[in-house]
C-alpha cells in the first residue's frame, strides 16, 4: 500500500524528525563540530579577539605596576635629593658613590622606559575606552562629592595634563643635569646653576605640584586596577594616597626654592 502523495511504490513509513540545531553548541568552539569555525571564517575573529583581551589585560597590569615603580622611585630620589638641602657634603658623598655603581645605567634606563611607558599606555587605553563608550551627551559627573572627593575626581580629569607636564619636565631635567652628567663634587652645583633661570625654577616647582595631583588619583586607582583594593582596606588606601601625594607634590614643589634661598643665604654670608 501506499501513502497518499507518496511516489509509487515508495515504502509509506515516516521518517523521524531531525533533532533541532543545538545554537549554544554551535557558536561555542568547544562544543560544535569540526570545521565549523574553519569553514564559517570565525575560528581567526576568535583568535584576534583573545589576543584582544589579552593584550588589554597586559595594559591594565602595566599602567598601574609602572606608576607604583615610578612612585618608589620619587620617595627614593626626594630623599637623596633632601639631602642636599641638610648636608651638602654628605649629598655630594652619595653621589659620587652611586655614579660610580656598575648598575646604574640599567637602572635608569629601566626607568627611563617606565616614564615613558606609563603615559603611552595611559593614552592608548582612554582612547580605547573612549571609542568603546561613544559620544557622551553632555560632561561627565564624578560619583565623588565634596571635600578631597571632588579634588581627586579633578585630579583625574586633569591626568593628561599633569602628565604632559611631567614629561616636559623630564626633557628638560634629563638636559641638564644627565646627558652631561656632573663632575664628581659637581652635583650641587650643577643643579643650583639650573635653578638660577627662572624658567628652570617655575618649571621644577610645577612639575612637583602635577606630581601630587597625578597621585592624587593614580595611586587608588593604581590599586584598584591591580585588584588589591577592597571594602575593608579602601580607606586605609585612599588616605595612604592623600598623605603620599601631598607628601611629595608638596616637597618636590618647595625643595627647588628652598635650595636656592639656602645657596643665597650662603652666598651672603662673611
Amino acid at each position: 500500500m501506499t501513502s497518499p502523495g507518496s511516489p509509487a511504490g515508495s515504502p509509506a513509513a515516516v521518517s523521524p524528525a531531525a533533532p533541532a540545531a543545538n545554537p549554544i553548541a554551535a557558536s561555542d568552539p568547544d562544543t560544535a563540530p569540526q570545521g565549523l569555525f574553519r569553514d564559517s571564517g570565525l575560528a581567526g575573529l576568535a583568535a584576534a579577539a583573545e589576543v584582544g583581551v589579552q593584550g588589554a589585560s597586559a595594559v591594565a597590569w602595566l599602567i598601574p605596576i609602572s606608576g607604583l615603580v615610578l612612585v618608589l622611585f620619587l620617595v627614593v630620589h626626594l630623599a637623596g635629593v633632601s639631602l642636599a638641602l641638610l648636608d651638602p657634603t654628605g649629598f655630594e658623598q652619595v653621589a659620587e658613590v652611586l655614579h660610580r655603581q656598575p648598575w646604574l645605567p640599567p637602572l635608569e634606563l629601566a626607568l627611563a622606559a617606565a616614564l615613558l611607558l606609563h603615559p603611552l599606555l595611559a593614552l592608548l587605553r582612554s582612547a580605547s575606552n573612549r571609542q568603546a563608550r561613544g559620544a557622551v551627551a553632555g560632561p561627565q559627573r564624578s560619583r565623588r562629592d565634596g571635600g578631597l572627593e571632588a579634588a581627586a575626581a579633578l585630579a583625574g580629569r586633569w591626568a593628561p595634563w599633569s602628565g604632559a607636564l611631567l614629561l616636559v619636565f623630564l626633557v628638560v631635567h634629563l638636559a641638564q643635569l644627565r646627558l652631561h652628567r656632573p663632575a664628581a663634587g659637581a652635583e650641587l652645583e650643577a643643579l643650583l646653576a639650573a635653578l638660577a633661570s627662572p624658567f628652570s625654577l617655575g618649571l621644577y616647582g610645577l612639575a612637583g605640584a602635577a606630581v601630587g595631583l597625578h597621585l592624587l588619583q593614580g595611586y587608588e586607582s593604581a590599586h584598584r586596577s591591580l585588584g588589591w583594593l577592597e571594602p575593608g582596606n579602601r580607606e586605609r588606601i585612599r588616605w595612604a594616597g592623600r598623605a603620599l601625594a601631598l607628601l611629595l607634590g608638596a616637597a618636590f614643589s618647595v625643595l627647588p626654592i628652598a635650595l636656592v634661598l639656602r645657596a643665597s643665604l650662603a652666598a651672603g654670608m662673611p
